[in-house]
């Protein structure tokens, strides 16, 4: 072995590659082959730990976001929204994996799951949490600036990165949105739409939740500028 091969971080795995990303850790959080009652405990397995693991990078980077509004560094503010928008592209996509899941085999998974449901996920509650402050923190640095809601969208161009956040929160709650719609329809496709879920919950108040908004003023100022401006 090459001394470049060699490991130098602290830990027992065979390369600095696994230490420093702890895979062995990672790589035994799942069920073994043993202890899985169907074989697509593993594919479930996977798609929620990894969907956590973007969650939680999503949300931190929000929360580092409000901070960098609040000392009125927006450029820096709309790169970490970005980047969280673009988790929630991630875990959206990873939805499709589900589907790969016969709905009959996974009753047999759905046992295993206990009182386990989506509503009690830790990376979604910690977005709840700070999707509020950073709105506040837009509508605080808007008032900064004087403007109404309104004239960030008419006078855009005049404060680019104010209407690039603008922009950038209602996308994140569009792909909040459009995450909730596709989780519905893989749980719709996969048990059915009439039934209860795994908290006593109907799977139907699931689609109801797909109308929720973190920012619905943004949506709203939509109609104003329709309404301002009506075609000829």
């Amino acid at each position: 072995m090459s001394e470049l091969s060699k490991p130098t971080l602290p830990g027992a795995a065979g390369s600095d590659y696994e230490r420093y990303l702890r895979t062995d850790e990672l790589l035994a959080l799942q069920k073994g082959p043993d202890e899985r009652a169907h074989r697509d405990e593993l594919l479930f397995q996977t798609v929620h730990q990894s969907s956590e693991l973007w969650l939680k990078l999503a949300w931190n980077e929000l929360e580092a976001a409000t901070s960098r509004i609040e000392a009125d560094d927006l450029h820096a503010a709309n790169r970490l929204l970005r980047r969280a928008n673009d988790c929630f592209k991630l875990v959206t996509a990873a939805l499709d994996m589900l589907e790969h899941m016969s709905p009959w085999e996974y009753t047999e998974v759905r046992k295993q799951l206990g009182h386990g449901s989506g509503f009690d996920s830790p990376g979604f509650r910690e977005l709840r949490r700070v999707a509020r402050p950073l709105g506040e923190a837009f509508h605080a640095a808007r008032g900064r600036t004087g403007l109404s809601l309104v004239d960030v969208y008419a006078r855009g161009r005049e404060y680019d990165d104010l209407y690039t956040l603008a922009e950038l929160l209602i996308e994140l709650d569009e792909r909040v949105v459009v995450w909730r719609v596709r989780h519905f329809k893989v749980v719709q496709r996969t048990i059915g739409g009439d039934v209860i879920g795994t908290q006593g919950t109907p799977v139907e108040l699931m689609g109801r939740l797909i109308h929720q908004s973190f920012y619905p003023e943004l949506w709203d100022v939509r109609n104003d500028l329709t309404r301002m401006n009506p075609p000829e």
